[in-house]
């Protein structure tokens, strides 16, 4: 186990930048050779190989993400494309985004509340949105309060050049305690 510093590894990552050209892509393939090693990143586009060596660091305290899916109450897979397009139609100047799931309608809610005033987003349980819709009871969090109290983990569902369904899952955990008073 390794960590790596975000930025060094994004620069990397782009080092090609966005190819305007269409059906261009770019090709990775990460190597790792164990403890005191770089990270080792193979980029290829349009026949040009570059390499990065990104230096590893210690690990700080490993989180515990084991986790049991019986406790899971509801799930939600939603496609990444329509997830941004739902993302669009919110108000930004919102410090708070709401997520409500229930086994009835709206059955998924996301809300802003901003200087427009709020705005809500509802989609059917059989949208073309949703690749998985599970929901056993009616559940409503917003992500800043979400993000301060629990582990709020996110799951991305990302469809590859060859169709391939690929999952990418963030888990965001507070990073100090807030006391009741500012929540």
């Amino acid at each position: 186990m390794f960590r790596v510093n975000l930025a060094v590894l994004l620069d990397c990552l782009t080092i090609f930048g966005g190819s305007a050209v269409p059906g261009v892509t770019t090709a990775l393939k990460m190597c790792y050779n164990g403890y005191g090693y770089p990270l080792t990143l193979f980029l290829e586009e349009g026949g040009v190989v570059t390499v990065c060596k990104i230096n590893t660091q210690e690990p700080e305290e490993t989180l515990d993400f084991d986790f049991c899916s019986t406790n899971v109450i509801n799930k939600v897979i939603l496609q990444s494309d329509s997830l941004r397009e739902a993302f669009s139609e919110l108000d930004m100047t919102s410090e708070v985004l709401q997520i409500t799931m229930s086994p009835d309608k709206p059955y998924f809610r996301l809300s802003t509340f901003g200087n427009s005033g709020s705005a809500h987003c509802d989609y059917p349980k059989d949208s073309d949105m949703m690749e998985v819709f599970q929901c056993t009871q009616t559940q409503t969090n917003r992500s800043v309060q979400w993000l301060l109290i629990f582990l709020h983990p996110l799951k991305y569902m990302v469809r590859n050049d060859d169709g391939q369904i690929c999952f990418i899952e963030y888990f965001c955990c507070p990073d100090e305690e807030v006391g009741e008073q500012e929540q």
